[in-house]
């Protein structure tokens, strides 16, 4: 038997475009509760947040504040910012590229902050290439092959792992669940480099509007099949046809559907069924997840409220897992 390690920690997009300092950055977080914070690239920007110089002594400082408030950070993960493009599924190279330089930029900021991995999404499949079923594959094949790049560019960097995240838009890729078998069985089989995992978001199994159906709409199933190759996943309180991202607060607890009982279970069967997935062959089970609360408020949401509800949801979510993590043994 092996021990897989569950940990709660906190996603720093509750920060963008309200605390700009370092310092605030690891207090906050010790603050509302948290232990663990997965840094949010909107708030340090390989590209946008000032020149280089910045950006590194940036991280170097947002390390020692972490130090100094004992908080871990588990990786970086993308914001807002990458969403908003094509990027390594554009049709023109050039524009492919400058999103792959992005990705080698985070990473070093990842090592400077202290931490070996990054992840998030870095692009969508336009309407005139999802149109041909045969550009489409073109598209995920060239994807695909970025990724193994990446993963030996990371390795190479001192980093551990990278993660995609899953999304609910036929544009974003992986959005069903066999698109996400395929995903990591073409990016990790024959790979060098570190591995490349599934990144699971509760709240992104919403594609109704574009036909998805059960299974793919069903987050237990998401984390049944994957949760064995995610060393992140995401959670928050939503409704089934949308990605919230609300706290888990009573009031939204009312309203939403994610129920963290079910997450785990989901997560130990994940675990129990692994040497019977095909994965297997690719991919070793990870033995530590990070359940990150991504709780993004709305722009007139004031600090003072914010910062309550992030108080609430680590909480509640330490009736499940406590605050010092929990484990559970799984067969080898």
């Amino acid at each position: 038997m092996r021990t897989v390690r569950l940990e709660i920690g906190v996603n720093g997009a509750f920060l963008t475009r309200r605390w700009e300092e370092p310092e605030h950055f690891m207090a906050l977080t010790r603050e509302c509760g948290y232990r663990v914070h997965e840094f949010c690239a909107d708030v340090l920007d390989p590209f946008f947040s000032g020149d280089r110089n910045y950006q590194l002594e940036a991280a170097h400082q947002i390390r020692e504040a972490a130090q100094k408030y004992d908080v871990v950070i588990s990786d970086i993960y993308t914001g807002v910012a990458t969403h908003r493009f094509h990027g390594l599924s554009h049709r023109h190279p050039a524009v492919r590229e400058r999103m792959r330089q992005w990705i080698l930029d985070c990473m070093d900021l990842a090592a400077a902050m202290g931490t070996a991995r990054i992840g998030g999404h870095w692009d969508a499949l336009s309407v005139e290439t999802l149109s041909s079923p045969a550009a489409t594959e073109a598209a995920l094949q060239n994807l695909w092959q970025t990724f193994r790049e990446l993963a030996v560019a990371a390795q190479e960097k001192g980093l551990a792992a990278i993660s995609n995240e899953q999304m609910y838009i036929p544009s974003e890729t992986p959005w069903t669940l066999a698109g996400a078998e395929r995903f990591l069985a073409q990016t990790n089989g024959n790979r060098a480099g570190v591995p490349v995992y599934l990144t699971l978001d509760v709240g992104h199994m919403a594609g109704q509007s574009y036909g998805a159906g059960p299974p793919d709409t069903d987050y237990r199933e998401w984390l049944r099949r994957f949760g064995a190759v995610s060393e992140i996943v995401h959670l928050q309180q939503t409704t089934p046809e949308a990605s919230a991202h609300w706290p888990f607060t009573d009031e939204y607890n009312r309203r939403g559907h994610v129920r963290i009982p079910e997450v785990l279970d989901a997560l130990r069967r994940s675990h129990a069924e692994f040497p019977a997935s095909p994965l297997s062959d690719c991919l070793a089970p990870v033995s530590h997840t990070y359940l990150i609360a991504e709780i993004i408020p709305g722009s007139t949401k004031n600090e003072k409220t914010l910062l309550r509800e992030l108080k609430e949801s680590a909480a509640y979510l330490y009736q499940f897992v406590p605050e010092s993590g929990m484990e559970f043994s799984a067969p080898e």
